[in-house]
């Protein structure tokens, strides 16, 4: 039985209480504060502020609620780009972290590629390509727009993410205990869009997970570094610069390109379901 020991703060132990149903608190013992019981897990926080996680989902709770500048290794985490940009395919990646790679990687100030420059990314992120084991996925526009017709975006998402998993256990020849996808849609229905392929399990789903889990990241900036790329050759390719999202300024810059290329050419750059495209 894993056991992972800390002292917390106020702040924390709020953020630990808060989480947990009313269900899983049980009469604390003398010198207890709080006694939270789950199937896997037993946490215990104590009158001296000391926190005690066993179980074998120990990893992952200590993982959540550890405290600043704590890190477990190995662990394996995975994030997708492109998702709500009308122009670019969608990129994923699932990224490997060990003592290895964390001591080559710990000075570069990571966290969720939304919250860093493009700058910064395209930096960064050729550094982390040689230094961290992973799996990258591109789905293009064109394929994008063949599948959308009988998958939604979260299916597809979910595949994605299954299938980078499966790439990079076949590099590791083993996945870590703690595997963390950036949650979109929930545990039941991830797995239900995988209940016809070969699926990797035990993965602990968290939203905003790329603020908690460095391995969440890492992945955050390499699919986002992917995806600046394709935007970069689709610039490139039609002498355009290519905006990012799906606001007003997209609806525009679609006119000024199906007037010059054609509505035909759209379908490559483009993902044809959002709105962006019917309005055009």
């Amino acid at each position: 039985m894993k056991t992972f020991t800390f002292t917390a703060n106020d702040k924390i132990i709020k953020e630990i209480t808060s989480y947990f149903h009313k269900d899983d608190f049980s009469s604390p013992d003398e010198y207890m504060l709080h006694k939270i019981t789950r199937k896997n897990l037993s946490l215990i926080i104590y009158a001296s502020k000391k926190v005690v996680i066993q179980g074998k989902d120990a990893e992952i709770y200590y993982e959540m609620f550890k405290p600043a500048g704590s890190i477990i290794l190995p662990q394996a985490g995975s994030d997708e780009v492109g998702t709500g940009d009308f122009y670019g395919p969608v990129c994923v990646c699932a990224a490997y972290l060990d003592e290895t790679a964390y001591e080559k990687i710990n000075k570069l100030n990571l966290t969720d590629s939304k919250k860093l420059t493009d700058e910064y990314i395209l930096d960064t992120a050729p550094k982390l390509l040689k230094s961290v084991k992973h799996s990258l996925l591109i789905l293009d526009n064109e394929k994008y727009n063949q599948i959308i017709n009988t998958h939604n975006m979260n299916e597809i998402k979910a595949k994605l993410h299954n299938q980078a998993y499966l790439n990079l256990k076949k590099k590791l020849k083993k996945l870590p205990q703690m595997i963390i996808v950036d949650d979109f849609c929930g545990e039941d229905k991830y797995y239900h869009y995988l209940k016809n392929e070969k699926s990797i399990r035990n993965i602990h789903f968290e939203t905003k997970a790329e603020a908690k889990y460095l391995s969440v990241a890492i992945a955050s900036i390499i699919s986002r570094y992917a995806f600046l790329m394709k935007m970069q050759q689709l610039s490139d390719k039609y002498k355009m610069l290519f905006p990012k999202g799906a606001g007003a300024a997209v609806d525009e810059f679609t006119r000024l390109f199906v007037e010059k290329h054609g509505i035909n050419e759209l379908h490559k750059v483009a993902k044809i379901n959002f709105k962006n495209a019917q309005r055009i």
